[in-house]
């Protein structure tokens, strides 16, 4: 049997302008996201649901998670391998459809730049994605398609 892991999160409106939930328009849907020992989590809907373009919305940590997920999970295999990254960026691309009042996401594309240190280590450090797609938790946790498209390329040397 596996181990179970428990994340305790509390999340707290904090958009509440006078009258409460009195009209669609009439409340801010501006939240905190706070767990014990870190930093909050400035939250908001999306833009396009009203939300302040300036904070984080629940779309945009939902690609967050999947993104930093598939990076850890990578990194761990290269260490394991003898793999060394010198870099690591990821342009990531999220697609939700919205149907009525209600939508999913439909894919999310993970695009990673990685920086190698030797040339030889190129082959290994791109087939690795494949194992930390398998092994992302997160990824493996939503019902649609987590895809990468990864670059690796070689550390140039001053």
């Amino acid at each position: 049997m596996g181990r179970t892991h428990t994340y305790e999160v509390a999340v707290r409106w904090t958009g509440n302008r006078g009258t409460g939930t009195s009209g669609y328009r009439d409340y801010g849907r501006d939240h905190d996201v706070e767990t014990e020992g870190r930093p909050d989590i400035a939250g908001s809907a999306d833009p396009a649901f009203r939300g302040d373009p300036a904070r984080w919305n629940p779309e945009l940590l939902l690609v967050a998670a999947l993104a930093e997920c598939h990076m850890l999970a990578y990194l761990h295999h290269c260490a394991v391998a003898g793999v060394v990254v010198t870099a690591y960026t990821d342009a990531v691309l999220g697609s939700m459809e919205q149907a009525g009042n209600g939508g999913h996401f439909t894919e999310v594309v993970l695009r990673p730049e990685v920086t190698v240190a030797e040339p030889e280590m190129v082959e290994t450090a791109t087939r690795l994605h494949e194992d930390a797609h398998r092994d992302c938790f997160i990824a493996s946790s939503v019902n649609f398609p987590v895809r990468h498209t990864p670059v690796v390329r070689v550390a140039v040397v001053a």
